[in-house]
């Protein structure tokens, strides 16, 4: 048991949803054996059919939970679309999961640029080489393209392509789900009232 294992007089005694994710991402931090950040981001088309894939969580805060992608990708345009997502964690070494749903916002320039600057030089290229989502016609054509955009950027920085950013999903809901003995799981929703506090059930499981 982690020092921050959660009992179910935890999840009563929770007041708001950020130091609960808090904690239990550095367990999972501690735990998983992998990208402990990932999470399934779940978006709908425009014939409403729903899309998910798998991305990594970039930063969180009180203000919401943050990743970056190419807006020209299938997810980018779903998002822009409907400016609504949601997300779910599943750590499955901790027996637990968390879901996160509500609108979106684009992160500020100031914002994606600090972060594209952290990316490994090969992934900034990447992000201009990869018009992602779309057909590619060969291997060989998507390597030609990282070759003559790193011929363009063989000296200084690489700058941030103008269809590549950040989305913060701003939760209207949150749910915590923590394994139990027999499928008699703890559940607890935190949703977001009127005057931007947070109200708290508990679910059946």
């Amino acid at each position: 048991m982690t020092d921050t294992e959660l009992t179910s007089s935890d999840f009563t005694e929770s007041a708001e949803p950020f130091r609960l994710f808090a904690a239990w991402l550095k367990d999972a931090t501690a735990s998983e054996p992998n990208d402990p950040t990932a999470l399934a981001l779940a978006t709908v088309d425009t014939d409403g059919l729903p899309d998910v894939r798998m991305v990594l969580l970039k930063g969180f805060d009180e203000h919401g939970f943050v990743f970056y992608t190419n807006f020209e990708s299938a997810k980018g345009r779903e998002i822009l679309a409907t400016m609504k997502a949601a997300m779910c964690f599943h750590w499955k070494s901790l027996r637990r999961q968390v879901r996160v749903r509500g609108p979106v916002e684009i992160v500020t320039d100031a914002e994606a640029d600090e972060y594209f600057a952290t990316r490994p030089r090969g992934s900034r290229i990447g992000a201009w080489a990869s018009k992602q989502s779309r057909p590619l016609e060969s291997r060989f054509a998507l390597e030609k393209a990282v070759a003559e955009y790193t011929a363009r950027h063989v000296v200084g920085e690489i700058p941030r392509p103008p269809h590549w950013s950040g989305f913060r999903i701003v939760p209207s809901q949150i749910e915590f789900w923590h394994d139990r003995p027999f499928r008699l799981h703890d559940r607890i929703v935190f949703t977001r009232t009127a005057d931007g506090g947070w109200e708290k059930d508990r679910l059946y499981p």
